[in-house]
C-alpha cells in the first residue's frame, strides 16, 4: 500500500469536517491548527546526523505546515522512541528545545517507547497552532490565480548531496537541510490573502502539481523562474540541470500560494527580507506543464519525493560516540525527502 493508497482507504475513517477530507496537511477544528509528522531515520535524516539537529528539524517540519495554514503556534505533543544508554536521547532533546522555543510551540505531553536494538529510531510530533481570519487548504485556486513561491529551493537537497559525499561537510546547505527555518510570520502575512497555501516539503514539482489537483486545475510553472539561494548557485549552478534538481529536491520549507492575478503580494506587510517570486499559474485541465524561459520541456518522471519506502538503505547503528560515517559503509543515495 503506498501513500496515496493509504490516504485513499482513511478517508473512510476521516469523516470529520475537521479532516478537510484528508486534503489538506493539517485539520481545523474548534479554532485550533492541527498537524502532525513524523521522522524517520534513514527516510528523513541520516542515522549519523547530529542528534540536536534531528530535534529542531522535527519542530520545524511542523511548524511549517502551521505557517501553511497561517497559524500562530501554541503547543506540540512529542512521540519520543528510547534506544540505547540515552545519550543520543538527551542531545535530541536539546536540540528541540531550543526549536520550540523559538517557534513559540510549549510542550504540553506526548507519549515514548522503547525500541528494539538496532531498529531506526522514528520521532513524531503533533503541533497545534492557533488560527487566524482564514486557514487556506490546498484547494481553492481559480483559473489564472498566479503561483508564488516564498523561500527559496534546493537547499536542503544540495545540503544532503554535500553529506553523502563527506560527512563531515559544513556550510549554509548543509544547515539548510539540517535545520530548516518555517516561514511562520510570512506565512501569517499570507493566508487572509490566498486562495490556497502549503508548504514545500517533498518537492516542489510534486507539491505544485497536489496544490493543483486539489483545486482540480492544471499548473504551469516556469523553471527559469524558480528562487535559488547564492549557496545553492555556487555550489550546484543555475542551469536546466541544476534547477530540476532544486525543483524536485524537497526538505525546502517554502511556501507555496495561490493568489488571484489582481493581487500583488509587495504590497502585502510581508516580513523584511522575505523573498517572493512568481514561477507559475493554474489554468484549467489537469497535470503539469514546464517552461525553461519560454521552451516547453518534458516533465521529469519522478516530481519529488513519495512516501512508499526508504530514503537511504539501513545503516549500522553503534552508540553515540563510536564514530560511525559516510565513510564506514556504502553511502545513501541520493533521493528526494
Amino acid at each position: 500500500m503506498d501513500e496515496r493508497e493509504a490516504i485513499a482507504r482513511l478517508k473512510r475513517i476521516a469523516t470529520s469536517e475537521a479532516a478537510r477530507g484528508l486534503l489538506d496537511d493539517a485539520a481545523l477544528l474548534d479554532g485550533l491548527v492541527l498537524t502532525h509528522d513524523s521522522i524517520a531515520e534513514g527516510v528523513h535524516y541520516l542515522a549519523d546526523d547530529p542528534p540536536e539537529s534531528v530535534g529542531w528539524k522535527l519542530a520545524a517540519v511542523n511548524a511549517s505546515d502551521l505557517a501553511a495554514k497561517g497559524a500562530e503556534p501554541l503547543a506540540a505533543l512529542l512521540s519520543l522512541t528510547l534506544a540505547g544508554d540515552g545519550a543520543w536521547e538527551a542531545a535530541f532533546l536539546d536540540g528541540l528545545e531550543t526549536a520550540l522555543a523559538e517557534f513559540g510551540l510549549a510542550l504540553i505531553g506526548g507519549d515514548t517507547i522503547a525500541s528494539p536494538k538496532g531498529a531506526p529510531r522514528v520521532l513524531g510530533l503533533t503541533a497545534i497552532g492557533r488560527a487566524g481570519p482564514r486557514t487556506p487548504s490546498r484547494a481553492g485556486g481559480q483559473v489564472g490565480d498566479q503561483l508564488w513561491l516564498v523561500g527559496t529551493l534546493g537547499d536542503g537537497a544540495a545540503g544532503l548531496a554535500q553529506l553523502r559525499a563527506d560527512s563531515a561537510a559544513t556550510g549554509p546547505l548543509v544547515e539548510a537541510y539540517r535545520r530548516p527555518v518555517p516561514l511562520l510570520a510570512a506565512g501569517r502575512a499570507l493566508a487572509p490573502h490566498a486562495n490556497a497555501m502549503m508548504d514545500v516539503s517533498d518537492g516542489l514539482l510534486l507539491d505544485a502539481s497536489r496544490i493543483a489537483a486539489a483545486s482540480n486545475l492544471g499548473v504551469h510553472v516556469d523553471l527559469a523562474a524558480l528562487p535559488l539561494s547564492d549557496a545553492f548557485v555556487a555550489g550546484r549552478g543555475e542551469d536546466r540541470a541544476a534547477r530540476l534538481f532544486a525543483a524536485t529536491g524537497g526538505d525546502d520549507y517554502a511556501l507555496l500560494v495561490v493568489l488571484s492575478e489582481t493581487l500583488d503580494p509587495f504590497t502585502l506587510s510581508l516580513p523584511s527580507g522575505t523573498r517572493v517570486t512568481a514561477i507559475g499559474r493554474l489554468g484549467p485541465g489537469e497535470g503539469l506543464s514546464l517552461v525553461d524561459g519560454g521552451e516547453p520541456i518534458p516533465v521529469p518522471e519522478r516530481l519529488g519525493h513519495e512516501h512508499c519506502g526508504h530514503q537511504y538503505p539501513p545503516v549500522d547503528r553503534r552508540p553515540v560516540g563510536a564514530g560511525v560515517g559516510h565513510g564506514d559503509r556504502n553511502p545513501p543515495p541520493l533521493t528526494p525527502t
